[in-house]
C-alpha cells in the first residue's frame, strides 16, 4: 500500500515536469544578505568616526550622508534578505515535518480500521 502510493506520486511529479528549486541562489541570496548586513553596519560605524572626528559642518554632513545612512540602507537591506530566505528555509522545513507527520498519522488509521474492520467480520 504505501509503496505504491510512493511510485504513483513519483509517476505523477514526473508527468507535471516541474523544475527543481534553485538553492544555490536562494543561498547566495542568504550570503549577499548577510555581507550586506555586516558592510551596514561596518560603513555607519565609520561614517560615525568621519563624522565625528570633524570640526566642518559640511564634511560631517557629507560623512553622514555617505557613511552612515548608506550603511544603515544596507542594514536594512541584508536584514530583510537573511529574514526572508531564513524564513523560507525554515517554513519549508516545517512544511516537510508537517507531511511526513500527517502521513505517518494516516497509515496508522487506515491500519487501525483495517483491524476494526477485521474484528467486525469475524
Amino acid at each position: 500500500m504505501n509503496e505504491n502510493r510512493i511510485q504513483t506520486f513519483t509517476e505523477e511529479i514526473g508527468e507535471l515536469k516541474l523544475r527543481g528549486a534553485r538553492a544555490d541562489r536562494e543561498r547566495w541570496l542568504l550570503v549577499i544578505g548577510t555581507v550586506a548586513l555586516i558592510a551596514g553596519v561596518a560603513m555607519a560605524i565609520v561614517g560615525g568616526f568621519q563624522a565625528s572626528g570633524t570640526t566642518e559642518m559640511g564634511d560631517q554632513i557629507a560623512f553622514l550622508a555617505t557613511g552612515t545612512l548608506i550603511g544603515l540602507a544596507l542594514v536594512i537591506a541584508g536584514t530583510a534578505l537573511f529574514v526572508r530566505y531564513s524564513l523560507a528555509r525554515f517554513l519549508r522545513f516545517w512544511l516537510v515535518r508537517l507531511v511526513h507527520e500527517h502521513r505517518s498519522e494516516t497509515d496508522r488509521v487506515v491500519e487501525a480500521l483495517k483491524q476494526i474492520e477485521g474484528k467486525l467480520d469475524r
